[in-house]
């Protein structure tokens, strides 16, 4: 049986050679990776919401935020914390273990900072884990959402270094490298992944992968997205990405990082319950609940749930040591409540 181990060091032929083996064959080499450092039916469930939204002066060409293109999307001021926290909740009862929050920034105000501190650790009082996405950090700011409880990080490359100058020209590849080593150097786990069907070849998208199993330390969670075209965006009318290099994609990084998490992220809504079983089969054990990521739509609540009841499926449980309080509290999936 093949055995992966953690490596740092991977070559770019390596992976393209992973990429080249007969589907079957690479399919079974994926799933004995993922059994051997996971719950081969277990799989977690976050839940992703967008506390500030559009505006962004940045101009990544797949994105409906950015303020440049014309995509209907209106910018909106951070929400306040007490409906942060309401969705929080509904979220939390619809069987989500992980609260996202997602804001549309190139990178926070030093002022902004408290505000998304004083709900990171408010969610964090309600069990759940607690994941940001905030554009660029500084490393005195990646300190103190670490010292509000922040669990994760998410901080995507998006794709190969050298496909990077053909989807954003506002932020350079290092820039996305140093937010990472903030976010490292102050304790906090990486979630970092990209986006494939940009028009990227197999070698780019082998390239993305290198890159992320090559970093220091590889990322807790790796979302891969599919890209969501919007009407609008510069990317909008690519050509779209074959379902089965889609699959690939995910078994080559469930190959290449053996212990991270692997979502599913951006492009569910698009994509077939067998399409997503092959996914979860060739390693995937992660997903984003609910009926919307950031501003583009994701498979409802039930339909997940009744997916994962034809699949044998069951959401991952997490544990979370509150500070300064003696237990630990136990999240795991509920069925929602009428308030929900």
């Amino acid at each position: 049986m093949f055995e992966a181990k953690l490596r740092h060091d991977w070559k770019r032929s390596e992976l393209l050679e992973l990429f080249a083996l007969p589907f079957n064959d690479l399919l079974e080499r994926a799933r004995a990776t993922h059994r051997a450092h996971h719950d081969a039916n277990a799989v977690q469930v976050s839940t992703l919401l967008s506390i500030k939204t559009g505006g962004c002066p940045e101009d990544c060409a797949y994105c409906p935020q950015a303020a440049r293109y014309h995509t209907g999307v209106q910018a909106e001021k951070l929400m306040e914390l007490e409906d942060v926290l309401d969705r929080a909740r509904a979220a939390r009862a619809a069987g989500a273990t992980r609260f996202c929050m997602g804001a549309a920034w190139r990178s926070p105000k030093d002022r902004d900072i408290p505000k998304v501190a004083a709900m990171i650790r408010e969610v964090r009082a309600l069990g759940m884990e607690t994941c940001a996405t905030l554009g660029m950090l500084s490393s005195s700011q990646a300190r103190v959402l670490k010292d509000a409880g922040l669990d994760y990080y998410n901080h995507n490359l998006d794709t190969a270094p050298e496909f990077y100058g053909e989807i954003i020209h506002t932020r350079e590849y290092q820039d996305r490298l140093d937010t990472l080593e903030n976010v490292r150097a102050a304790g906090m786990n990486t979630c970092c992944g990209g986006i494939v069907g940009m028009g990227e070849s197999r070698g780019q998208r082998a390239g993305l992968l290198q890159t992320l199993a090559n970093l220091p330390e590889h990322p807790q969670s790796v979302p891969i997205n599919r890209l969501v075209q919007i009407e609008g965006t510069p990317l909008h009318g690519t050509a779209l990405l074959d379902p089965f290099e889609f699959v690939r994609t995910i078994a080559v990084a469930r190959i290449v990082m053996p212990e991270s998490m692997v979502r599913l992220s951006a492009g569910r809504a698009e994509m077939s319950d067998e399409l997503q079983a092959l996914c979860f089969f060739a390693g995937a054990n992660s997903i984003f609940h609910g009926e919307k990521l950031l501003t583009t739509g994701n498979p409802d609540v039930a339909r997940d749930r009744e997916l994962f009841e034809r699949l044998g499926l069951k959401p991952m449980q997490v544990d979370i040591v509150q500070e300064n309080h003696p237990c630990t509290v136990h999240a795991d999936i509920v069925e929602p409540c009428d308030a929900a």
